[in-house]
C-alpha cells in the first residue's frame, strides 16, 4: 500500500483548513523542493490570464499569504483586478490543492515582520530589482545590487514602499487526489457568504 492510499480518506472532511493542513505537512515530509511552491494565476487588463510560480508565506483561515513588488507585472494585476487562483502541486503525493478568491493587502505590519526576516541579500535585492521591466544586461543587475549595498552597509535595511504581501481570502478549496485509470477523487469546499463551508464531490 503507498504512503497516499494509507492516508485517512480526506472525502469526509467536513471542512477546508484542516485537511489543507494536513496535506501540507505531509509534502513537506515528501517533497525534495519548497512543498510551499505553488502556481499563481492572474489575468492582464484584456483578461489574458498569466501564471507563476511563488511560495506560499503565510496560510490560516483568513487566506493564503505570498509576498510581491506591487510594480511587478503580477503586483499590477492584482491591484487592479483583486481576484487571483492558486495551484499547489505535489508530485510525491500524487496531490493537487485548487485555491481561488479574492485578494487583500496583508498590513504593514505582516509586511514588515516578513520582510526583516529574510537573508539581508535578499532584502537588498527587493530594492535593486525592478521586477518584470525589461533588463540591459546582467551587469546592470549587479550594479544596482552594489549600488542598494553600498547604500546600506550596516544595520536595518527598510522595506521598500512597492513590496509587500497579498492574502487570497478563499471561496472556493478543491482537493484532488489521483487515483487509478484516472478515477481521481476530487472534493471542492465551497465558501458562503456567512463564512459557513458547503461540501460537493466532483467527477474526476
Amino acid at each position: 500500500m503507498s504512503q497516499t492510499e494509507a492516508a485517512p480518506d480526506f472525502t469526509l472532511a467536513e471542512e477546508p483548513y484542516a485537511l489543507f493542513e494536513r496535506w501540507f505537512a505531509e509534502a513537506a515530509e515528501t517533497e525534495p523542493n519548497d512543498p510551499n511552491a505553488m502556481a499563481l494565476a492572474t489575468v492582464d487588463e484584456t483578461g489574458l490570464p498569466n501564471v507563476r510560480m511563488v511560495l506560499l508565506k503565510g496560510h490560516d483561515p483568513a487566506g493564503f499569504v505570498f509576498y510581491t513588488n506591487f510594480e511587478s507585472r503580477k503586483g499590477t494585476e492584482l491591484l487592479a483586478s483583486r481576484k487571483a487562483a492558486l495551484l499547489f502541486h505535489w508530485k510525491s503525493r500524487r496531490r493537487q490543492i485548487r485555491i481561488r478568491g479574492p485578494v487583500e493587502i496583508v498590513s504593514d505590519a505582516e509586511a514588515d515582520e516578513y520582510y526583516a526576516s529574510r537573508p539581508r541579500q535578499s532584502r537588498i535585492g527587493a530594492w535593486a530589482s525592478k521586477q518584470s521591466r525589461p533588463l540591459e544586461s546582467r551587469f546592470a543587475l549587479e550594479r544596482a545590487v552594489a549600488e542598494v549595498a553600498a547604500r546600506h552597509p550596516f544595520g536595518e535595511i527598510p522595506r521598500p514602499p512597492h513590496w509587500s504581501g497579498f492574502r487570497l481570502k478563499p471561496v472556493s478549496i478543491e482537493f484532488w487526489q489521483d487515483g487509478a485509470f484516472r478515477l481521481h477523487d476530487r472534493v471542492v469546499f465551497t465558501r458562503a457568504d456567512d463564512g459557513s463551508w458547503s461540501k460537493a464531490r466532483l467527477y474526476p
